[in-house]
């Protein structure tokens, strides 16, 4: 059986690496900016009193009255969360597990498919499952692959630094078929593999536009391709469902389509190639920010339909924003160029400056995103103060996002078909096999923020772990028990790599905020 363990961490700048969750505490706000300096945002001081309620910490009968809605309908009977002042959200059982067995099965509130990862998956850009068919999925990212490895320059940088729009001009061009319901296809084309072992672009053209079957893949079937209501081709879909709820929720204020106006348009474009270019952490805070803008937009209608005398909003009307706001709310938070870990390269006398850097990163970023987004009614949601914590939100509680290859399924089962059915398939998938090389068994790879999942507190001796299983086909985060659970028990994962020295763990577990006094800690800590 093949398994994926999900890790949590803190992001560095240009990469999204490993770690988890971080227990909650108390957010202390002060409207400084951080970094010893006062912020370059006029929003900051202009919408401080705002700005200083949307980040103050949810009462305990908010977070109360939150997750029991959330562990409702959701369906989560087997769990509890509880708050304190003392040591922030818990999780609890309330029931036994036995080892191995699902703990929590939690939906992603925002989530984002790492941009260099794009290149080698199709998947639904809502949920993460993967689309279209196991032959496009090889056809594609073998076609993608040659191109990046060719001596076109030009074109090797393109898919370096902004892959997905790389492929969606290199794929557009030269399309002339379609593939399922969607525009996909591939037809003539002036560009050439690389390679002398690569497969003939025929016959990875055959392979896209759905004009070559391979052998077995009946038993691999994927969800037919959904396009962007929008027009544009960055996005796709596995369903109907999907299409509208990233539409609804996220991309509609994010889109880059045809019905996108133009000015509009190549802002989101700047700030994409901008985030692709740095770190696409950007991305996910476009996507809070957009999630909460939407979720106003549907309040203030609902609030206009039952009293249609008042034409718009006024003063009044900022417990809107802050109900629209409470999903966010929940997650733990500190300033992005406060928490992040001072990389191994960077010397601890240079921290202040390379924090004032990180911070002047996430204000460009911002600038482009207000050009491209900005809502007169939403101007909080703008401020540097407002953006450095939704990053540091994803900072201090990002989830892996992991999603199997069934293209890894696909060539298992081929290898592992008897003679002569084996010998057979393979003179078709052979070939494709070695072309792809190891990376024949790259899966979706992404970040992502789940409330529930964010709730569970650090232990160095654990009792559920974070761990994927083959039938996991999205993006939901999984929690496994590690060994038996008692009812009543607290739910907790490991932040650190369990196997670290204590003095190493405890130098991890400090970029979180807190020193662990865990069992394990409590036992392994040097006497004095």
């Amino acid at each position: 059986m093949r398994v994926y363990i999900l890790e949590l961490g803190i992001l560095a700048p240009k990469s999204l690496s490993p770690k988890p969750s971080t227990v909650c505490g108390v957010l202390s706000i002060s409207m400084e900016g951080g970094s010893g300096s006062s912020s370059p945002c006029p929003l900051d001081k202009k919408f401080s009193d705002q700005i200083a309620v949307l980040l103050s910490p949810p009462s305990p009968e908010s977070i109360k009255d939150y997750y029991d809605e959330l562990m409702k309908t959701r369906k989560c009977n087997d769990l509890k969360i509880n708050f304190s002042n003392s040591s922030g959200k818990a999780v609890y059982a309330i029931k036994e597990f036995e080892e191995g067995e699902l703990v929590l099965k939690d939906q992603i509130l925002v989530a984002a498919q790492h941009s260099s990862n794009k290149v080698d998956c199709l998947v639904c850009s809502y949920c993460f499952r993967f689309i279209g068919s196991i032959e496009l999925q090889i056809g594609r990212k073998l076609y993608l692959q040659e191109l990046g490895l060719s001596a076109n320059k030009e074109c090797k940088e393109s898919l370096s630094r902004f892959p997905e729009k790389a492929c969606t001009r290199v794929l557009d061009d030269i399309k002339t078929h379609s593939v399922s319901n969607g525009s996909h296809g591939i037809g003539s084309s002036t560009y050439t593999n690389s390679k002398d072992n690569s497969i003939p672009t025929e016959v990875l053209h055959s392979l896209i536009n759905g004009n070559m079957s391979l052998p077995y893949t009946n038993l691999f079937a994927l969800p037919s391709i959904f396009d962007c209501p929008g027009g544009c081709k960055e996005e796709h879909y596995c369903s109907k469902v999907c299409t509208d709820l990233d539409w609804e929720s996220f991309h509609s204020l994010l889109c880059t389509g045809r019905n996108t106006e133009p000015s509009k348009r190549d802002a989101i474009l700047k700030f994409i190639e901008h985030s692709n270019g740095t770190n696409d952490i950007f991305i996910l805070a476009a996507k809070v920010i957009s999630y909460t803008i939407l979720k106003f937009r549907k309040l203030k209608r609902l609030r206009l339909k039952d009293n249609e005398k008042r034409a718009k909003l006024d003063e009044t009307d900022f417990p809107l924003l802050l109900e629209a706001w409470k999903p966010v709310s929940m997650g733990f938070k500190k300033r992005w160029w406060d928490c992040i870990a001072l990389p191994d390269d960077v010397d601890s006398s240079d921290e202040a400056s390379f924090r004032m850097q990180i911070r002047d990163l996430a204000f460009t970023s911002l600038q482009l995103l207000k050009e491209a987004i900005f809502e007169d009614e939403c101007a909080p949601l703008f401020s540097l103060e407002i953006y450095g914590h939704i990053i540091g939100m994803f900072e201090l509680n990002n989830l892996d996002l992991v999603v199997a290859s069934p293209v890894e399924d696909y060539f298992i089962h081929i290898d592992d078909l008897p003679s002569p059915e084996k010998v057979e398939a393979e003179k078709l998938t052979r070939p494709l096999l070695e072309s792809l090389g190891d990376e024949y068994s790259v899966c979706c790879q992404g970040t992502g923020f789940y409330p529930l999942q964010s709730c569970m507190n650090h232990s160095c001796c654990p009792n559920a772990k974070a761990f994927k299983r083959d039938e996991d086909k999205d993006g939901q985060a999984i929690i496994i028990a590690a060994r038996p659970i008692v009812k009543g028990e607290e739910i907790t994962i490991s932040y650190v790599d369990e196997d670290l020295p204590y003095d190493e763990r405890q130098t991890l577990l400090a970029d979180y905020g807190f020193r662990c006094m865990c069992p394990r800690c409590s036992e392994e800590m040097p006497q004095t």
